[in-house]
């Protein structure tokens, strides 16, 4: 092993054992913030440390079977040892080289998902829809809650623009190469003479942010108007301006809710939109600034850049980005997304092991 690596993980066992410390203090709980932050650094490294204990342990199982090879007797079975000890530790490293790879902050954070309807018409609304029931499927497989934000939905039933919050543990880390421009390729309901169409939806994941923490939001630089909200709802909801609007003046993006009756609601949840797509931009665009130097395999995230493909005629679904074809798309749709998330998911990481690999050899 490295001894830069080896440094690191010393360096980690330490702070895992000042860790221990502070959390077991009576004072742990007087700050609830800081209490979730050491928690989750916690919960971070225990893994990383674990995993060293055991290649330690590796290291003097084959220290103790090279002093056994010395005896004539026991040579034999020493090397047998030295064999399984050496095996063990060259898994161990690699297992160790991927937990040390750079973690991304948002990655057990909830999200708010946005599924709008592209190119196509009432045939996009209405793959907007089914999209967004994918997900919903894939959500309840993981028994994570899905609340949807605001809805406008199409006369045939589809979505024009659906935005859901999904909370659950590592939401984002299991949906956070979905962004992007959705196609498919079916006989739309529409259709009298069977023809092929293609139509198109983008998908966005955001992180939900501590909106204190994260993003500033200064109300000075924020329009809010009210208004009435417009369709189902029964007469009350038409009776008050409980539809809150927000405008980001300086980023000029715009939040609608209107799904509760309640104003105050419709106002917490926009502005927990608002927060989560600031944030957002504020990180593509830091991205973007570094990605002259590398581009992820898994792509730029970028709402119109088209990353998969549902054909339904020939049953399958492919994402452009890691050249995959999967040929289970009805399954696919009923929300079994493991699949495809987790090649998507070996793939950045696989990425992220060639950068470190180059940073290495460069030192």
């Amino acid at each position: 092993m490295k001894e830069s690596i080896a440094a690191k993980l010393r360096q980690l066992t330490l702070r895992l054992e000042e860790l221990n410390g502070l959390l077991s203090s009576e004072h742990a709980t007087d700050s609830m913030d800081s209490y979730r932050k050491l928690t989750r650094e916690y919960a971070e490294i225990t893994p990383v440390v674990d995993l060293y204990t055991l290649y330690r342990r590796s290291e003097d199982d084959m220290r103790a079977a090279a002093e056994m090879a010395d005896d004539p007797a026991m040579r034999e079975f020493a090397e047998t040892e030295i064999k399984e000890a050496r095996a063990r530790l060259d898994q161990l490293e690699a297992d160790l080289q991927k937990e040390l790879l750079p973690k991304d902050p948002n990655d057990e954070r909830n999200i708010f998902l946005e599924v709008r309807a592209g190119t196509g018409g009432d045939e996009s609304a209405l793959f907007a829809a089914d999209i967004f029931r994918m997900y919903a499927r894939y959500a309840e497989r993981k028994k994570w809650q899905v609340e949807i934000m605001s809805q406008s939905q199409s006369e045939l039933g589809g979505y024009k623009e659906v935005i859901a919050r999904i909370a659950g543990a590592g939401a984002y880390s299991k949906l956070k190469f979905e962004s992007g421009g959705h196609r498919v390729q079916r006989v739309p309901t529409t259709e009298t003479q069977g023809r092929i169409h293609t139509s198109a939806c983008t998908v966005a994941v955001l992180p939900e942010v501590d909106a204190v923490a994260d993003v500033v939001l200064n109300p000075a630089e924020m329009r809010i108007d009210t208004f009435r909200a417009s369709g189902a709802g029964g007469q009350h909801i038409n009776k008050t301006d409980s539809a809150i609007r927000i405008t980001h003046l300086p980023t000029g993006i715009v939040v609608e809710c209107q799904d509760d009756r309640s104003q105050h609601k419709n106002k917490a949840r926009a502005l927990a939109v608002l927060a989560a797509r600031i944030k957002d931009q504020q990180v593509r665009e830091q991205n973007q600034k570094t990605a002259a130097t590398r581009k992820s395999l898994i792509g730029s995230g970028d709402r119109s850049e088209r990353i998969r493909t549902y054909n339904f005629p020939q049953g399958r679904v492919t994402d452009h980005r890691i050249n995959l074809t999967l040929y289970k798309i009805a399954a696919i749709m009923e929300g079994d997304l493991d699949e495809l998330t987790g090649a998507l998911s070996s793939e950045h990481q696989a990425e992220q092991l060639a950068a470190l690999g180059e940073e290495t050899q460069a030192a």
